[in-house]
């Protein structure tokens, strides 16, 4: 009797072993990166594919990836000739006391002097300074104030849904001891998420890629003086910082608050595939290089472009559509061409597709009515994720990049009156 009890017993460890063992390769299967970062995402720039996201709606503080919008906007206002890279400016009494104070990044604006938009751009890009953004701000709009409303108007034009912009640096607002654009509250800060830092990103870096040129630099002379990248994945000359080096970084903004944490948003380049990548609120400046890091590497090692359905492709049982008065009653469809994403290696069969059939097209049966040419365009064709999930693209609500026409395959020619009025008869008897 106890020999049974123990085989029994041992039984039943084995199977809960076995459950956990199963149980865990599931949890690696569906959870194949992790990241320390609060919120992260990365993208395939050339398909706008989301290849991975934690969170990536969530708003919070960006810091200084705000300046990302004062840089869109100033380059916005360069390619519309409305400024050049040689228009001077002044600085401002508000501009001059945040470069100047040492609670904040500034490289020590000095007034009464003209500023190029070149060297004041470069000062924000580069040493991340909070002067020059307002500097240009005021350049571009004649207030910061006046300012905040076109970087909220940009970011409605473009799509960005989680965002919301208080003033033109990053810094909250309760630390500017009064002076925040008079149109927010005291306690108000910048909020962005990382979808939205990412496809912002996506704009500036597809639209103006000069950016990245600047924003690649590791160090220049401003104004008499040196000053450096914040950007520990470019390769500096430092030796400290030689262990955050990535190749193929070429920037492109990073953030820190105390409220916001550290944040980076990095664009790379390897192999001829470009990544946009976004951590938000990890606890140092090294973690959010390193988590960065751990990003591009899932991008870059685990994510292939992959034929996921040939062209000509037929979903099982739903091959054809039924054809009113044709010379034949059904009509072969499949998708007219290949479908093909970035995805993560040896996931192919987690890809599904499903139908959206052209209802305009189609009677009250849902039949199509003969003639019917080959080639026609009968419907969508829609890949989706485990059956139903869709697709996330940081291009458009539409998703179109996951799409392809459902075609006819054949030509079906329409019945004569005679053989039209012997259905016709048949089908009143039934």
């Amino acid at each position: 009797m106890i020999y049974k009890f123990k085989q029994i017993k041992y039984i039943l460890l084995s199977l809960i072993v076995s459950f956990v063992f199963i149980f865990n390769i599931h949890i690696n299967q569906t959870s194949a990166l992790e990241t320390k970062a609060k919120t992260a995402i990365i993208v395939d720039v050339e398909t706008g594919h989301v290849l991975y996201d934690k969170d990536a709606h969530e708003s919070l503080p960006p810091a200084s990836m705000t300046k990302m919008m004062t840089q869109y906007l100033v380059l916005e206002q360069i390619s519309n000739q409305d400024l050049t890279w040689e228009t001077v400016t002044e600085i401002s009494d508000y501009a001059h006391w945040l470069s100047g104070n040492l609670i904040f990044s500034g490289v020590g604006l000095t007034q009464n002097k003209k500023y190029t938009v070149r060297s004041l751009y470069e000062a924000m890009a580069i040493n991340s300074d909070n002067g020059t953004s307002v500097a240009l701000a005021e350049l571009i709009a004649g207030s910061e104030d006046e300012f905040v409303h076109m970087m909220n108007q940009k970011a409605k034009e473009i799509g960005l849904e989680d965002t919301q912009f208080v003033n033109a640096t990053g810094i909250d607002n309760e630390l500017l001891e009064g002076k925040h654009p008079k149109s927010t509250k005291y306690d108000d800060t910048n909020l962005m998420s990382a979808y939205d830092a990412a496809k912002l990103a996506y704009h500036i870096m597809t639209e103006y890629p000069e950016a990245l040129k600047i924003s690649s630099i590791t160090k220049t002379n401003f104004d008499g003086i040196i000053i450096r990248n914040s950007n520990w994945m470019l390769n500096h000359d430092e030796t400290y910082l030689k262990p955050y080096y990535y190749e193929g970084v070429t920037g492109l903004k990073t953030g820190h608050t105390d409220l916001a944490g550290y944040t980076l948003t990095a664009t790379a380049n390897q192999a001829n595939k470009k990544l946009i990548t976004v951590v938000m609120k990890t606890t140092s400046e090294a973690e959010r290089f390193k988590e960065t890091a751990k990003l591009l590497d899932y991008g870059f090692n685990e994510i292939v472009e992959t034929e996921l359905f040939p062209e000509n492709y037929q979903l099982n049982k739903k091959t054809s559509i039924p054809v009113e008065k044709g010379t034949e009653e059904t009509v072969e469809i499949a998708t007219r061409d290949a479908i093909s994403l970035p995805i993560e290696k040896g996931r192919e069969k987690d890809y599904k597709l499903i139908y959206h059939l052209d209802e305009s097209q189609l009677n009250k049966d849902n039949e199509l009515t003969a003639p019917v040419k080959k080639g026609e365009i009968v419907g969508q064709a829609e890949i989706v994720f485990n059956s139903e999930e869709k697709l996330k693209s940081i291009l458009d609500e539409k998703y179109e990049s996951y799409t392809v026409d459902l075609v006819t395959t054949q030509t079906i020619g329409k019945k004569n009156w005679f053989y039209q009025l012997l259905d016709d008869i048949i089908h009143f008897f039934k």
